[in-house]
């Protein structure tokens, strides 16, 4: 048995500082996602989504550690969020208008058959309403600019605001791709104004 890998340690990706805009080049990786839309505050379909999630992501973690000798600890939350106005997570924070995927992070080599066997186990013992909606899937992020945001999620405003409307155009990018937000805190265990969360927004050259 080899030593338990930790990927939120030993990714790059994963660091970031308070108070500073980092540049980073995050590889593709692999994801165990499931979508959903709405109020993360209110809609019931944040709590299904995790419900579903959590048990094939140990379900794989089990298979890893017994059938290949190769443990790892499961990754802390994350989120993909977006809008048709994105000023709709900066200005007026309607989050009824808000798209997003959960998603938790899996090691490359957790391939396709031990996921549908993960996902087979979590059926047979006690199906989660969204079992279903569950996809093993990669994603290429690329260039990206991020920082870490300590405090109550509802406080992400400004730090947003900042990143989108002057870190960003001031380092010569646009934004690309998908608000991204990695949850290294557990809600349910720390203080609001405790919590960390990375503020990740994919970006590219700037045009013109």
């Amino acid at each position: 048995m080899t030593d338990k890998v930790d990927l939120k340690r030993s990714l790059d990706a994963y660091r970031a500082v308070r108070g500073r805009f980092r540049v980073v080049d995050v590889p593709e990786l692999q994801y165990l996602m499931i979508d959903g839309h709405g109020d993360p505050n209110t809609s019931p379909a944040v709590a299904e989504a995790v419900a579903a999630l959590y048990p094939v992501a140990y379900g794989m973690k089990f298979a890893s550690k017994v059938e290949l000798g190769r443990d790892y600890v499961v990754p802390p939350l994350e989120g993909l969020w977006w809008a048709e106005d994105m000023r709709s997570f900066t200005a007026a924070r309607d989050k009824t208008r808000w798209n997003w995927s959960l998603m938790l992070l899996t090691p490359d080599w957790i391939d396709r058959p031990t996921f549908l066997a993960a996902a087979g186990r979590a059926a047979a013992r006690k199906r989660p309403a969204r079992l279903d909606d569950v996809r093993l899937e990669t994603l290429a992020e690329g260039r990206c600019v991020q920082t870490l945001h300590v405090g109550s999620f509802d406080d992400e405003a400004e730090v947003l605001a900042h990143l989108h409307d002057v870190v960003i155009p001031d380092l010569g990018f646009h934004m690309t791709g998908r608000h991204h937000e990695i949850y290294l805190s557990d809600p349910r265990r720390t203080a609001p104004a405790r919590q960390r969360t990375i503020l990740r927004q994919p970006v590219a050259p700037a045009l013109g």
